[in-house]
């Protein structure tokens, strides 16, 4: 009887366990596949048709290498280097040292309200690059507030320079938040004790340790100002880019080939200075080793009185700009009627896409936020942490980076040209919601993926070993165990995508319709057609959502994070 018993139960494992590894072979191949086919019509074929575009000398095309030769050694196209190249590298020669100075002061200082600068710092990144610009037309513009403090209009150089400045400062400012919060208390203290002042410790043990991220810092200043043309739209006035050229060669033009030759061009930068990051990282190495101790700043009023005055500075200069785009919305007609009204936010009865491209936005950000986040966690979990397919893991590591060297005015420009082929089946996607997505999500890719594998990689590989011996089916794990635990993680690229989708204008210029207007496009239309009110006022209303949905996402996520990170809390007694 015992063995009649007995006899079912090796069966039913070995059934149960083949079940488990075809499920995780699904999971873990299937989920690969997919993700390069993703990444192959999201990222490498734009690419591809950008060059195909700019070098084909078919008719209607970029016109072949003639055509590319006439455009550089134009005198036009160098007027539009020049300018180019002279704004991006005053930019990030300003931007640069007032973000360093900023997070030392909020990492090495002794300040108070070190979260509320922090806060007004990252302004800029939750409203379109456009705002500044508004801004400053309203505070130094012919009818600025203050015009008389200038000799000067605002339009042109110092323009185009001031509000790339504001725009770019966070991007800046979270390198180095970053580089200054590893510290290692140890070198402080031995440089004290052989009586090194706090200017020769800075030299030799700070400044090392930094200068890789100040690199990076100005390399992504001078990409994301030669890329932009939101701000020299607004403000740039006769003084010309090569962005602004690209745009309106596309958007005003129609000349598609021209506008694939400067994108191209546009690619040089982006690519040259992300190529020397990753060689300097290599060299670099760890600044930090397994012994290091926290550094904690002493107290010295001199020093925290010096920088707190200069974060007051720079926070009070934020918050002018700020503080005018949002005054200027409410203003019934300025300069001769400053009465407060809600005239600019009737968007229905003004040109630019009305509340039709708020939604949209919204619903864009919504879809980038939710479907990116899981598409992006889960593929950095497959190359992170499940074993085999090597050559699959390398190739999609290196498509997963593609997007960080690609500027999105660049990767704009080639969904145009890829998704706009009638030969392509994939052309029925052009003018959707859908392929704004899918754009938005590539567009973001990189920097939301490096979070994702930050998190995972502090987990220990005995978690799928236990689940592996445990026989439990590998997503199971996943879901059940890995997600939990990086759910910080996981909240911060929500986040991360629903700002970024609500803000972003540059690759979305090129692919929008009538139907699927965005906020941030609708800025720039009614900016050129002369309502800058309007366009401060939707400036404005994407400013306060993305504030509001990353609060709401942080307030939110209390209750979630205290249920599923219970096992960090300290025990009672510990």
């Amino acid at each position: 009887m015992s063995a009649n018993i007995a006899l079912p139960i090796p069966h039913k494992q070995v059934r149960q366990t083949s079940r488990a590894e075809i499920g995780d072979r699904v999971f873990v191949v299937g989920g690969k596949v997919l993700l390069l086919v993703l990444l192959g019509v999201a990222v490498l074929m734009p690419l591809l048709a950008i060059f195909w575009r700019g070098f084909s000398a078919e008719a209607g095309q970029g016109g072949g290498l003639v055509a590319a030769r006439e455009l550089v050694t134009s005198e036009n196209f160098h007027w539009l280097l020049g300018n180019s190249l002279k704004v991006s590298l005053s930019v990030a020669a300003i931007v640069v040292p007032l973000a360093y100075l900023f997070a030392y002061a909020l990492q090495r200082t002794l300040i108070p309200g070190k979260g509320i600068w922090r806060g007004i710092s990252l302004l800029p990144l939750m409203a379109p690059s456009m705002l500044p610009g508004i801004a400053l037309v309203y505070l130094f513009g012919n009818q600025g507030l203050l015009r008389g403090l200038l000799s000067d209009n605002i339009y042109g150089f110092w323009g185009i320079v001031l509000g790339e400045v504001i725009y770019t400062f966070p991007h800046a400012l979270m390198i180095l938040l970053s580089a200054l919060s590893l510290a290692d208390a140890r070198l402080f203290d031995a440089a004290s004790s052989m009586g090194a002042s706090p200017a020769k410790a800075f030299r030799s043990i700070t400044w090392p340790a930094t200068r890789q991220a100040v690199f990076a810092a100005f390399c992504l200043v001078f990409t994301l100002t030669i890329t932009d043309f939101g701000v020299p739209v607004v403000v740039g006035g006769d003084y010309q880019v090569l962005a602004l050229e690209a745009y309106k060669a596309v958007v005003g033009q129609q000349q598609f080939g021209r506008g694939a030759l400067i994108g191209m061009v546009l690619l040089l930068p982006a690519l040259f200075s992300f190529g020397v990051d990753a060689w300097l990282r290599r060299r670099h190495g760890d600044s930090m080793s397994g012994r290091a101790q926290v550094f904690k700043p002493a107290p010295s009023k001199l020093r925290d009185g010096c920088y707190l005055g200069i974060v007051l500075l720079i926070s009070a200069a934020l918050l002018l700009v700020f503080g005018m785009a949002i005054f200027s919305s409410l203003v019934k007609f300025w300069p001769y009627n400053l009465s407060l009204s809600l005239n600019h936010y009737q968007f229905n009865d003004t040109a630019g896409g009305g509340w039709l491209a708020y939604g949209n936005s919204v619903k864009m950000a919504l879809c980038t936020a939710l479907i990116g986040s899981v598409l992006i966690f889960t593929g950095a979990y497959l190359m992170e942490k499940t074993k085999g397919q090597r050559g699959l893991n390398l190739t999609l590591r290196m498509l997963s980076f593609v997007p960080m060297a690609v500027p999105g005015l660049v990767l704009g420009l080639g969904y145009v040209f890829f998704f706009n082929l009638t030969g392509n089946p994939l052309h029925m996607l052009y003018g959707t919601m859908t392929l704004l997505v899918v754009c938005t999500i590539a567009h973001y890719l990189t920097t939301a993926q490096m979070t994702a594998t930050t998190a995972l990689r502090q987990l220990d590989a005995e978690f799928e070993a236990a689940a592996l011996s445990l026989k439990a089916p590998l997503y199971r794990h996943y879901l059940r165990v890995t997600v939990p635990i990086c759910l910080p993680a996981l909240l911060d690229i929500v986040r991360y995508l629903f700002v970024s989708a609500m803000t972003t204008v540059s690759a979305a210029i090129f692919l929008y319709s009538p139907d699927t207007l965005l906020a941030a496009v609708a800025v720039l239309n009614m900016d050129d057609a002369g309502n800058v009110g309007g366009a401060a006022a939707m400036s404005t209303l994407i400013l306060f959502t993305s504030a509001g949905v990353s609060l709401l996402l942080a307030w939110a996520s209390r209750g979630l994070l205290r249920r599923s990170q219970a096992w960090r809390q300290t025990a009672p007694g510990h």
